[in-house]
């Protein structure tokens, strides 16, 4: 197998079939991660290495620091050198002089600390890791104990025994930093659901409620420290052997199975012969060997090292005691983790709605009893957070790498139970934080190929699903090319804003050209985001336009219903209501609903919520956008009150892995009538909102504009001064309701205002 290099042998590991006595069909199979350059994490090294030069975390030429007394110093020498990084690795006696000389041959700058602190040698060596960051400005740490890419670089090895594998029934592996098994378990618990991940420990370790006792003689497996990426909620079961258990393993896998291997590797050997004998005859058991042996040469396989430090004094176990989890063990022992359910857990919000439908969420979560967690670059702009009891982190969430960092440092991964956004804005790179951290939730990918409009029309021309013609434009002088192809008048739109912001019926390729150029100057969002600054020019679509609401779980995309929209006629096409579920006919809908489905499946749309905008036309539906979330303007809670489903609720449920319930409880109408001003001035007021609300039917009026605001007719979602809601039987009442309900009101506008303040010119709507 030819390799262009050292770093890209990394992986590409044997799986060997072992020789063992065991029940009939059975099948026990050592990964040999062995066999990386140096050992198995070199994997880690890699992952984290370069995933920190793809976000920028680590720059071009800049230090790579790092804590290790094992091979992670290793890979992060050959990583890091390969890419033209010098190298700065904080280590302790403990370190063997085989991996000392492999550093220094790979021109590694090798830190030595002197004495134990407080909590061990690990606390020792953070200590001066610490002292070395101050000293090296742009320094990149990895931290291998609490960054998500150590376990995510096991997903390339789960890729590995799937090809050689068709099932895998037992997963064993020995726990450090907590990386390997948890993530390789996550990753083939995705393919077989049923796997039982059994996790190897080393008595005297604290990983796993026990005693921590620095001076075990094990290297390569045990901590005095709980790492961040240890989520012991994925581990059925953990076994811990003593010193005399590991190494006595070690050398028997070398004379049983001719495997030249670590204490490491050889405790795994050790359970998995165990897990072997007592396993359903047809299973297959596979445990992931990580280190060599010959950094072992003159402790595991010297007999003057066992003499000097007494190993044989320890007890040896044939097989492990069955132990209540918590008990304190000293010899070969094993116990069945405790199940930890979702309650106390944390929900990270990325950033939120500013609408009603942020603060719910936040409200909602804590109902569900999570611990709801707003991380946002200003809490200042979300009314009423405060009363939501949410816990409040701010930081640049416009920055994925400020984000990856606060979430890796303040949250170990056991203790999050999701991650999810109510805000359009944020649902890339919520995406892209969930895949990171193989929480439940879309592939970035997916989320892409619905935020970003002009990838969008790619995708479901490629499948052939009913949608405008278009062209994309990233250039003034594309535009009447554009049009030539789309014909006039044509829609004009940015390729990924949002609530039909910069959105324009053009009549000539010079009304196009002109708003193409407004939206090119465009640098930065509402959110403070970087534009794409690449514009669609769309075929105009005739006929009535709807949304189809649907819920995906499990990859089974479900339709809620289809929301009937009324919308201004132009230039600008700004919402002004909406009535769900829409009077349609039964073909109608389930027309609609096809469609939809179709379009979530090309982009490979597989969990929560969707909100896909259609127009119903005489040849069929045609697809206007897919909008990856909830739907806004208030749809979700027309949809709870005309037949009792809570989508909100549900994506909260289906963001943290708990049952989702999208059953309908009732059969009814809901509809939502938005206030907006067709004309210029200042705001002075909203009158009749008590009589509004008391119109029979009408179950919210609600004014979202202060006095004083400065109002003009509505380009898009953000001109909204407010709206209100009604339910009913049918939607001819709820429409009649809200028409009755609105006519008691009276938007208030001074387009003259005096000193005084009063108003001159009052505008009924």
């Amino acid at each position: 197998m030819l390799f262009q290099s050292a770093r890209d042998m990394i992986g590409h590991t044997p799986l060997v079939r072992l020789a063992l006595d065991v029940p009939d069909g059975t099948e026990v199979y050592a990964k040999l991660e062995l066999a990386n350059p140096f050992a198995m994490k070199d994997r880690v090294a890699k992952s984290m290495v370069e995933e920190a030069l793809r976000t920028g975390a680590l720059q071009p030429g800049a230090p790579i620091v790092e804590s290790s007394s094992g091979t992670l110093a290793l890979g992060v020498a050959l990583v890091g050198r390969t890419l033209g990084h010098p190298v700065h690795i904080v280590t302790d006696p403990r370190i063997d002089p085989i991996t000392l000389a492999k550093l220094r041959a790979l021109d590694a700058r090798v830190h030595m600390v002197a004495s134990m602190t407080g909590q061990g040698w690990q606390s020792a060596r953070l200590e001066r890791l610490s002292e070395l960051l101050r000293d090296l400005p742009g320094a990149f740490w990895p931290r291998q104990y609490t960054n998500p890419d150590n376990p995510r670089a096991y997903r390339a090895l789960v890729g590995e025994l799937i090809d050689d594998l068709a099932s895998v029934d037992v997963l064993v592996g020995a726990v450090g930093s907590g990386g390997s098994l948890c993530g390789s378990t996550r990753e083939l618990r995705k393919t077989f659901p049923s796997l039982r991940s059994v996790g190897v420990d080393c008595v005297g370790s604290a990983l796993f409620e026990q005693p921590d006792f620095p001076r075990r003689l094990q290297s390569g497996l045990g901590n005095s420290l709980s790492p961040n990426n240890l989520d012991r909620d994925v581990i059925d079961e953990v076994h811990w052997l003593n010193d005399h258990e590991a190494f006595a393993a070690t050398r028997a896998l070398v004379r049983e199975q001719g495997i030249f291997a670590g204490n490491t590797s050889g405790s795994v050997y050790r359970v998995l012969t165990e897990i072997a004998t007592r396993a359903t005859p047809g299973s297959r058991i596979v445990g992931i060997f990580p280190d060599r042996g010959d950094r072992y040469v003159d402790t595991v396989y010297s007999d003057e090292y066992w003499a000097e430090q007494r190993v044989r004094d320890l007890p040896l176990a044939t097989e492990p005691g069955l132990v209540a989890y918590g008990t304190t063990v000293t010899q070969w022992s094993r116990a069945a983790l405790p199940r930890a359910d979702k309650a106390g857990k944390y929900l990270l919000f990325i950033e939120s709605n500013t609408s009603g439908t942020g603060m719910d969420a936040l409200r909602t979560a804590r109902e569900l009893g999570l611990r709801p967690v707003l991380i946002t670059g200003r809490p200042e702009r979300y009314a009423g957070l405060d009363e939501t009891g949410s816990e409040i982190v701010v930081c640049d969430t416009n920055s994925p790498a400020e984000l990856r960092t606060v979430i890796q440092e303040r949250f170990p991964r056991q203790s999050i139970a999701g991650l999810t956004t109510t805000s359009d804005f944020y649902v890339p790179v919520t995406a892209e934080l969930t895949e990171w951290l193989d929480l439940p939730g879309n592939s970035a990918d997916a989320v892409a190929a619905c935020r970003n409009k002009d990838v969008t029309r790619g995708v479901l021309w490629a499948a052939g699903i009913g949608q405008p013609d278009y062209a994309v434009v990233t250039d003034v002088d594309e535009v009447a090319k554009a049009v030539a192809e789309t014909g006039l008048p044509c829609v004009v739109k940015p390729s990924d804003d949002s609530g039909s912001n910069n959105v324009k019926l053009c009549a000539d390729v010079d009304e196009a050209r002109e708003m193409v150029s407004r939206i090119l100057a465009v640098r930065t969002n509402v959110r403070g985001q970087a534009a794409a600054r690449t514009v669609l020019v769309e075929e105009f679509v005739q006929g009535d336009e709807y949304s189809v609401e649907t819920f995906t779980h499990d990859g089974v995309t479900t339709c809620i219903g289809v929301t009937a929209k009324s919308v201004t006629a132009g230039p600008h096409f700004v919402e002004t209501g909406h009535v769900f579920p829409a009077p349609l006919p039964t073909g109608a809908a389930a027309e609609l609903a096809e469609t939809v489905i179709a379009a979530l499946d090309a982009v490979g749309w597989r969990s929560g919520p969707a909100h896909t905008e259609v127009k119903l036309t005489a040849t069929g539906p045609r697809i206007l956008e897919i909008n990856p979330r909830l739907a806004g303007g208030m749809i979700p809670e027309l949809i709870r009150q005309a037949i009792g489903a809570d989508l909100l609720e549900q994506q909260l449920r289906a963001a943290t892995g708990l049952p989702v319930n999208l059953t309908a409880t009732r059969e009814g109408y809901a509809a939502i009538w938005f206030l907006l001003s067709d004309r210029a001035g200042v705001l002075s007021g909203v009158e009749g909102v008590e009589e509004a609300s008391a119109t029979p039917g009408v179950t919210k009026v609600a004014v979202s504009a202060r006095s004083g605001t400065a109002v003009e007719p509505a380009e898009n979602a953000y001109g909204r001064i407010g709206h209100l809601i009604a339910a009913g039987d049918t939607a001819a009442m709820v429409t009649r309701t809200l028409d009755a309900a609105r006519d008691r009101m009276r938007i208030c506008v001074d387009t003259k205002p005096s000193h005084d303040g009063s108003c001159d010119d009052r505008l009924a709507r």
